[in-house]
């Protein structure tokens, strides 16, 4: 690891409770805070998620203005228990229609910025299980207590669920196969980053704006190359969150996930500089699945869309400068 990254690994690394709720309730100075939760068929959890942030930091302690779930096509009762819990609930496809809708979680964390009012906004999946609001305080903190950071990195442990079998580490394989050793390789700035696909991280809006969304698995990577090289390591910040548990993919969806990381890399390659593609790469990935007479190549397309920075958009930039 470089002396630079070293040293920022060191003086940039927080434990979430580092800060209480009612401390940062004294730093907003009359900042807005939004929570965003994208969902696609979370019912099972996202209630939960949603009434703890309401009862623990909107009630009890005024930390967070609005909770907004992000509904992805969710083909069971996501958005009803959304709301039901509290949550201001918007479907991502009549999100800026006349833009059209593509798949994929990038999609909902970019038309978030659109229907959201906080200067700061904390993203947070809607799956995990035990969930507790003190996740959404340590995002928070460093960018209520230091105004040079403009961005926070979750961290955590990620057990990972073997049949009847829990691991207490284990999970984020794709981090480990396939999103580290590219960042070592290409991007080594970034090589202290603990969890650099991780789905929570929080950001000033200002900064959430001016960058582009990825609109499938690769978002987060992307976000984060595009987030070093607009502002430098130094505005970055990472929180340990102690233990994140949520449902785990299989090793199908997890080799689509892969492919589209790398996707995502690549394209920042080349958006960066760093690299001049000579051909255009094949965005399809086959995989092979057992049926009664042996292996079936099954093929997927794993092609990556992408949103510009919210800032150019037109009705964004209406939004903007209608008063409050």
């Amino acid at each position: 690891m470089r002396d630079d990254v070293e040293a920022w690994t060191r003086d940039r690394s927080y434990r979430s409770d580092a800060w209480t709720a009612a401390q940062l309730v004294r730093e907003k100075a009359g900042r807005r805070v939004s929570v965003v939760l994208p969902a696609r068929d979370e019912a099972a959890t996202v209630g939960l998620i949603v009434a703890a942030i309401r009862e623990q930091l909107m009630t009890a302690v005024p930390l967070v203005d609005e909770v907004v779930v992000l509904d992805s096509h969710s083909t069971d009762r996501t958005a009803t228990v959304a709301r039901r819990a509290g949550a201001v609930v918007h479907h991502q496809a009549e999100v800026l229609p006349e833009l059209g809708d593509r798949t994929g979680k990038g999609e909902a964390l970019w038309k978030a910025l659109h229907v959201t009012t906080g200067d700061l906004i904390a993203y947070v999946d809607a799956d995990l299980r035990d969930f507790d609001p003190q996740f959404v305080v340590g995002l928070l903190g460093p960018l209520l207590t230091d105004p040079g950071v403009d961005f926070v990195k979750a961290f955590y442990d990620r057990p990972l669920h073997s049949g009847d079998v829990v691991l207490p580490v284990g999970g984020g394989r794709v981090t480990e196969l396939v999103a580290r050793p590219l960042l070592n390789l290409h991007w080594p700035v970034l090589a202290g980053v603990v969890q650099p696909l991780a789905g929570e991280y929080a950001a000033r809006r200002e900064l959430l704006e001016q960058i582009p969304f990825v609109a499938d698995y690769g978002v987060e990577i992307a976000m984060l190359v595009d987030v070093v090289e607009r502002g430098g390591l130094d505005c970055m910040a990472q929180v340990d969150l102690g233990v994140r548990r949520h449902r785990n993919s299989d090793i199908d969806a997890l080799g689509r996930m892969g492919a589209q990381v790398h996707l995502a890399l690549l394209s920042r390659l080349e958006r960066h500089g760093r690299v001049v593609m000579v051909d255009e790469v094949t965005p399809t990935l086959t995989q092979f699945v057992r049926d009664g007479s042996g292996f079936v190549p099954v093929t997927h397309d794993v092609s990556l869309g992408e949103r510009p920075p919210m800032a150019t958009v037109a009705a964004y930039q209406r939004r903007s400068r209608t008063p409050a």
